[in-house]
């Protein structure tokens, strides 16, 4: 009876084995499927649906295919370094959903399902590492709270997304050496990040610059900051008197600062529901209105009306981030002398030029109101476009 028992065990399906692979249950009830050093060129069919462990190191996998796993849904460590893997296609590791340990490292991957990571939330070792990886998509770890241990060392990886390891509460290992670096402004983040972070950056004296020529062999953490500096944005505005046969011309310009310096750009939104973005020297076309942006940062609005008040947004952009500032610009007339309109702000008249520059972290949207003082004989009820020759133009405020 015991040895009718033994066998009866030995065939049950909670112990079904690949007939290269050895299989055991451990002391701790996981069921193992030792498949290593097998010359195994795919992966064994008659995987028992309880295996919670599978090795296949040290085989000769050419490819992890959609079904290769399919039998086994209940793994929880999967080990394939030391193969031959040059692709893992799309559902593969989908339904592992237990799955905490993963080692791909040491194959010839140039390319990996990174979409199919955020469904595998119980992971806590990732091993990438001695691949041909060249690019980490953004949000490419988003999910893997539970993630440990990354190695990403030994790839083909020249930069990383900003923000890349930020989704990885848990993380307390990460392994980046030898890798051709490009150690632009691009990356500068890491070196920050890296300062930050409570994870150990393992190897941090070998995770090395390979690019530019002057920044060769110089470790990512030691990235010069002055190299790398967030913009920083000022606006000031320029408004003509009309004359004879001409209306008011507006003129808005946005003074930038930063390392490498910044691009400016323009993003303008009227009262009268008109979108406008130039990015560079540009003129665009909104309706019969015209506005032209200049390679040294001016904007300008000729013949500038009621119908072109609204919100314009300088943005300076470089590799290390965005610095953007408003004003709130509005035409209006005046029957008494502009001493006697409310001032909100106590530099109002001063003009923008004259206030310090904003703090970086200070909300943005400051407002610039133009009153122009308009005689009470040449009022018009149309607005700025019939304003006539003699019209003085005040600041009156610059609110924060």
């Amino acid at each position: 009876l015991l040895r009718v028992l033994a066998l009866a065990t030995l065939l049950s399906p909670g112990l079904a084995c690949p007939a290269p692979c050895s299989c055991s249950t451990k002391k701790n009830g996981r069921l193992l499927a030792e498949c290593a050093y097998r010359e195994l060129r795919d992966v064994p069919p008659g995987l028992s649906p309880n295996v919670t462990i599978l090795t296949l190191s040290a085989n000769r996998l050419g490819r992890l295919g959609r079904s290769s796993l399919a039998e086994a849904p209940e793994l929880q460590s999967l080990w394939l370094g030391y193969n031959h893997i040059s692709a893992v296609e799309p559902g593969a590791l989908a339904h592992l959903l237990h799955l905490k340990n993963l080692d791909l490292s040491h194959n010839r991957l140039a390319d990996f399902p990174w979409q199919e990571l955020s469904g595998l939330g119980a992971l806590q070792i990732l091993k990438l590492s001695n691949n041909r990886l060249s690019w980490l998509p953004r949000g490419a770890l988003a999910g893997l709270r539970e993630l440990r241990s990354l190695w990403l060392n030994d790839n083909q990886l020249a930069t990383l997304a900003r923000g890349t390891f930020e989704p990885l509460p848990a993380l307390a290992q990460l392994q980046l050496f030898h890798n051709p670096f490009n150690c632009s402004c691009k990356l500068f983040w890491l070196k920050e990040w890296a300062r930050s972070t409570s994870a150990s950056l393992s190897g941090a004296g070998s995770t090395l610059c390979a690019a530019p020529a002057r920044l060769r062999g110089r470790p990512v953490t030691e990235m010069p900051g002055s190299l790398c500096v967030a913009p920083s944005a000022q606006l000031t505005y320029l408004s003509s008197p009309a004359r004879a046969g001409d209306g008011l011309t507006l003129s808005l310009h946005c003074s930038v600062a930063g390392s490498p310096p910044p691009e400016i750009r323009w993003q303008i939104r009227t009262a009268a529901g008109r979108r406008v973005d130039l990015q560079g020297p540009a003129a665009a076309q909104a309706g019969r209105r015209r506005f032209l942006a200049f390679k040294n940062g001016t904007v300008a609005i000729p013949d500038f009306g009621k119908e072109d008040e609204g919100t314009y947004t300088c943005l300076a952009v470089n590799e290390v981030g965005t610095r953007e500032v408003s004003l709130e610009v509005a035409l209006a007339g005046s029957e008494g002398p502009a001493e006697e309109l409310p001032r909100d702000d106590p530099q109002a008249g001063q003009g923008c030029a004259q206030r310090d520059q904003p703090d970086p972290s200070s909300a943005l949207g400051e407002k610039l109101v133009i009153v122009y003082h308009v005689p009470r004989e040449a009022r018009s009820g149309a607005g700025g476009r019939e304003l006539r020759p003699g019209i003085l133009p005040l600041a009156l405020g610059l609110l924060l």
